[in-house]
């Protein structure tokens, strides 16, 4: 029998969590416990949580954090005291729906090479009103529609991250792969752990709506969102779709800005903390980035001088 775990981080969440409690104790498959690392909130959070704790002595488990570790830390640690087999990633303010646990669970047991499991979302307001956009979950299923793969590896180091915490569950037993999350600048716990499973091949993606996301002022993280429009949707695709050739001075801008960007914050972080893992994906970055280098200088040798000097 598989055992199930929540990680659930919270930060003063007290206006939206008794939604998502309540969506994940209500599942058609139950979950086994839920783990949940406070991040030093000042408002009714703690009560909050204490309070399911009494009523659900079994399942809750609950940690005040000494200090603020922040997102990617106070992820790590809820992650790392599950105990379950299958770890899904939760923030405080979402709402499941209520098959989320068991559509997963007979996705891991159907596929035993995927050991990271992310699937599409809505978006929803403070009201829980749905909201009509695009979203990054929204990306594999529109580059599936021009191609039969995805390159998920590729994407990630390259383009951009569509594979968010809220979306995510994790296999115990791929947990250490993956620990500890490195403190770079721009890059979350759910993008690390997209980026190591996919180098592996051991990531994959199911377009189910299986969450709702909601849109506030309050966030630590956003970005997801795109108007539901033409325009936006080829933005994306130009974004996401790292086969397509740059059409515009535009698009290429936007691919070196990625690689130098990415290039920079590796390098920078390898200055202090060695790390054989982002030695390795900087090395692919930076190959990825010759060659593209290379292909403009061949075909657009006039762009090839105008980013030497933009792109030192």
């Amino acid at each position: 029998m598989t055992k199930i775990s929540v990680a659930l981080c919270t930060y003063n969440g007290e206006k939206f969590i008794h939604q998502q409690i309540d969506s994940i104790l209500n599942q058609t498959l139950e979950v086994d416990e839920i783990v949940v690392c406070d991040d030093c909130s000042t408002d009714k959070t703690h009560q909050i949580l204490s309070d399911y704790q009494k009523q659900f002595p079994g399942i809750f488990r609950i940690y005040i954090n000494e200090k603020n570790l922040r997102s990617v830390k106070n992820f790590e640690k809820a992650i790392t005291l599950c105990t379950g087999d299958i770890i899904f990633l939760s923030d405080q303010d979402d709402v499941w729906e209520n098959n989320k646990v068991e559509v997963f669970n007979t996705f891991f047991i159907l596929n035993k090479q995927t050991d990271v499991l992310c699937s599409n979302g809505y978006l929803i307001d403070d009201n829980n009103n749905k909201l009509e956009k695009y979203t990054v979950w929204d990306v594999p299923q529109i580059l599936k529609q021009n191609r039969n793969s995805i390159n998920y590896f590729k994407v990630f180091c390259t383009a951009g991250n569509f594979a968010t915490g809220a979306a995510m569950a994790i296999r115990k037993s791929f947990v250490e792969k993956v620990l500890p999350f490195p403190l770079i600048d721009g890059l979350h716990h759910d993008e690390w752990i997209a980026i190591i499973s996919s180098e592996k091949n051991r990531f994959d993606f199911i377009n189910d709506k299986l969450f709702s996301y909601r849109i506030h002022s309050e966030q630590q993280v956003g970005g997801i969102s795109y108007p539901k429009d033409e325009k936006s949707k080829e933005k994306m695709i130009q974004k996401f779709d790292v086969n397509r050739e740059p059409k515009s001075f535009r698009d290429y801008k936007i691919k070196f800005r990625t690689f130098n960007d990415k290039e920079k914050k590796f390098k920078e972080y390898l200055q202090n903390t060695p790390n054989t893992t982002i030695e390795r994906l900087l090395d692919y970055i930076r190959t990825e980035h010759i060659l593209l280098k290379r292909k403009i200088k061949s075909e657009k040798p006039l762009l090839s001088f105008i980013f030497k000097f933009l792109y030192r």
